[in-house]
């Protein structure tokens, strides 16, 4: 029996609410999951007792949202294996990481000719800008297959990965299949042609012990919201190395070094790519989300997530009628389906009858829909707040799904 990581009533204040009479089941985690009372509490307490703007001014209250914001930095290094919490860039989340990288890194050393290595099952966060890239420089896309079950396999990568590949960008978990994919043996392959390995890990750092060493990632983009911290903010992780001699991409307040009226020159990194007032309050947040997850235990997480994931996979495909997809095993905390005969969208909204919530759609990932032969599925996604009678709660939530369409 999987039972959840946590005291779910009292950590978590979402889950103490019902919907239409039925206890809530969040199976969108995916999606973004909820917020831990601790985290709530950091936030509050910030505004209710700090609040000032940071890296300028002296008073009390700025030094005390300073010391805080820098902790904030430090523990997130701490959490992904960075060297040094400089390696750290707040962000608004994967999104704009990927966005930073692409423009920055991308505009700098992606040259005519050069080739940019994807897959069919990325999130548009990680496809776009690398599209974009390639179209303002004359870089090249390229696909590595898929196995028919969904999995990136080094056969795969070796295919396409050359000497004129210089950007190979991976999900390290993909946000549909669950497939858990060997990012570590991109960055072998990358690394001996002089290119770079740039991970989405925005499905893998809230659910795996994550080190960026041994990723062999020269980029890591995450976000907080995921990972039990506030919306609004994430990380971008880059080797040093690359960071200094990229140029920023946002201009202004706090990210200059010195300024007249014809020139200007660059702040250290991190501040270099941080212009403007950060969102001190959800990194703020995104630390206390840090310190939440390390009590939990990030291996803990990871077994239970892997554990649940792979029960979901076997409870729908043993459903007459329902197709799910990707690997079973191993299968992240994403399971994707489809009910014969129910647009995603129906079951969507069945389910929420009954206080079951998850995605319906493309989930941002476009290709992937086009690679399975499908225009959108079912998404069930779980976290360490989850355990057996959410799975338990999903299946009559797809039989009632059947039944109410049969009627």
């Amino acid at each position: 029996m999987i039972e959840p990581l946590v005291d779910v009533e009292r950590d978590f204040p979402i889950f103490n609410r019902t919907i239409n009479g039925h206890r809530l089941v969040w199976l969108d985690s995916a999606a973004t999951s909820q917020k831990p009372e601790a985290v709530v509490q950091a936030v509050d307490r910030f505004y209710r007792e700090s609040n000032a703007n940071v890296l300028r001014s002296v008073h009390t209250l700025a030094d005390e949202a300073t010391t805080a914001f820098a902790r904030a930095r430090e523990k997130v290094a701490r959490f992904i294996g960075a060297d040094q919490a400089e390696e750290v860039i707040f962000t608004r989340g994967t999104t704009e990481s990927l966005n930073l990288v692409a423009r920055s890194f991308g505009d700098m050393f992606v040259k005519e000719g050069n080739e940019i290595v994807l897959s069919p099952m990325e999130h548009h966060s990680n496809l776009i800008p690398w599209q974009q890239l390639a179209r303002r420089t004359g870089a090249l896309l390229k696909y590595v297959d898929l196995t028919e079950d969904g999995r990136i396999t080094a056969e795969g990568l070796q295919q396409v990965i050359g000497p004129q590949t210089r950007v190979v960008a991976l999900s390290k978990i993909s946000n549909v299949l669950g497939a858990i994919n060997p990012v570590e043996i991109a960055a072998e392959m990358v690394h001996r042609v002089g290119g770079v390995l740039v991970v989405d890990g925005a499905q893998s750092v809230p659910h795996q012990p994550t080190n960026v060493k041994d990723l062999g990632a020269d980029f890591l983009a995450f976000s907080g919201h995921k990972m039990c911290g506030p919306t609004g903010i994430g990380a971008l992780w880059g080797r040093m190395e690359w960071l200094e001699k990229m140029e920023p991409v946002i201009f202004g307040g706090e990210m200059i070094s010195y300024v007249d009226r014809d020139t200007a020159t660059w702040a250290e990194v991190p501040e270099k790519f941080e212009g403007g007032t950060p969102n001190i309050a959800g990194a703020i947040g995104l630390g206390a989300a840090v310190d939440y997850l390390e009590q939990v235990g990030m291996e803990r997480i990871s077994q239970h997530s892997q554990a649940l994931g792979e029960r979901a996979f076997e409870v729908l495909a043993d459903i007459p009628g329902v197709s799910v997809y990707g690997p079973q095993r191993p299968h992240g905390a994403a399971v994707a389906f489809n009910i014969e005969g129910v647009h995603p969208h129906d079951v969507a909204q069945v389910f929420d009858a009954q206080a079951v919530a998850i995605r319906a759609g493309h989930h941002c990932a476009q290709p992937l829909m086009q690679w399975l032969g499908v225009g959108s599925t079912a998404r069930a996604s779980v976290y360490l707040y989850n355990g057996d009678a959410d799975i338990d709660r999903l299946r009559e939530a797809i039989l009632e799904t059947k039944r109410f369409f049969r009627r």
